[in-house]
C-alpha cells in the first residue's frame, strides 16, 4: 500500500490523514502538495469550517524516511533542498489557513511528523503519545518549522533540552508545558479533536479567521502596532453579518447561528 494523504469529511470538518501502512505514517513527498492543496480547498469551501490531521492506525507520523534520505543524499543538493522545501509549503498551510487546525495525535510524532503537529492550532494526543525530535541522533538538524514552533512556545532551556538531546517527550509533559492542549485515553484523539471541531464550527467563522490573524502578527509586533491590528481587526468585525447575528442572538438568549 502507498504513502499518501487521505481526505475526508465529518459534518462540517476536513479530515486529512497521514497513512503510510507499515511504516508508522511515515511521510513522502506527494504528501507535501496534497496537503497544500486540500488546505486550499478548506480554505475557499464555506462549508468546512474546521480542520483536522490525524494518522491512521495507532500512530500519528513517524517523520521522513530515512532510506529515501540516503538515497537523496546521491543526488544533487538541490533535490534535497525542493523537497524541504515542499514539506514546508504544507506547514506553511497549515499555520495560514483561516480555519482551525486540530491535531489528533497517537503513538509517536516524530521529527518532521512533530513540526506538522506544532503547524496545527490546536493538539489534543492520547496519554501515550510521545513527540520525538531525535534528528540529532542521525547527525541532522531540524526542519518543519520545529525550532521556530518550539522557541515561540516554550523556555529556550526547554526547548534546547528537546532539540539537542533528541529523546521523547510525553504528551503530559507538553500539556504542563502548555503546549498540548488536552490528553485523552488512548484510542480517542481523533474522537476528542473531532468533538472539539464541532463544537468551533458553532463559532464565527469570520472572528475566528480575524483571531488567528491577530495571533500570527503578534510575535512580530511592537505593542503600539499590535494595538493597531487590534482596532482594524475590531471593527471589521463589529461590522460582519457574523456580529450582528452573535450580538442579537445573545441579547435574545437563544444560540447564534452563523452562515
Amino acid at each position: 500500500m502507498s504513502a499518501e494523504l487521505l481526505a475526508s469529511r465529518r459534518d462540517t470538518t476536513l479530515i486529512l490523514t497521514i497513512s503510510n501502512p507499515g511504516a508508522r505514517n511515515a511521510l513522502h513527498p506527494d504528501m507535501y502538495a496534497a496537503g497544500v492543496e486540500a488546505l486550499s480547498t478548506a480554505e475557499r469551501d464555506p462549508d468546512i469550517r474546521a480542520v483536522v490531521v490525524t494518522g491512521a492506525g495507532d500512530a500519528f507520523c513517524a517523520g521522513g524516511n530515512l532510506n529515501r534520505l540516503l538515497e537523496t543524499r546521491s543526488k544533487a543538493r538541490e533535490v534535497a533542498a525542493d523537497s524541504v522545501g515542499k514539506l514546508h509549503a504544507w506547514v506553511e498551510a497549515l499555520r495560514d489557513c483561516p480555519k482551525p487546525v486540530i491535531a489528533a495525535v497517537e503513538g509517536p510524532a516524530a521529527g518532521a511528523g512533530f513540526s506538522l503537529a506544532l503547524a496545527c492550532d490546536l493538539i489534543v494526543a492520547g496519554h501515550s503519545a510521545q513527540f520525538v525530535a531525535a534528528y540529532v541522533k542521525v547527525g541532522l538538524s531540524p526542519d518543519g518549522g520545529i525550532t521556530w514552533a518550539l522557541s515561540q512556545a516554550l523556555p529556550r532551556q526547554l526547548a534546547t533540552e528537546i532539540l539537542i538531546e533528541g529523546k521523547p517527550v510525553s504528551a503530559s509533559r507538553l500539556h504542563q508545558a502548555g503546549l498540548v492542549n488536552r490528553v485523552v485515553v488512548d484510542g480517542q484523539a481523533l474522537n476528542a479533536a473531532l468533538d472539539w471541531s464541532d463544537e468551533l464550527s458553532r463559532l464565527s467563522p469570520h472572528a475566528m479567521e480575524n483571531i488567528k490573524s491577530l495571533l500570527r502578527e503578534a510575535p512580530d509586533h511592537a505593542l503600539p502596532e499590535q494595538l493597531e491590528s487590534e482596532r482594524r481587526s475590531f471593527v471589521d468585525c463589529l461590522h460582519h453579518p457574523d456580529a450582528l447575528e452573535g450580538m442579537t442572538a445573545f441579547l435574545e438568549k437563544r444560540k447564534p447561528h452563523y452562515r
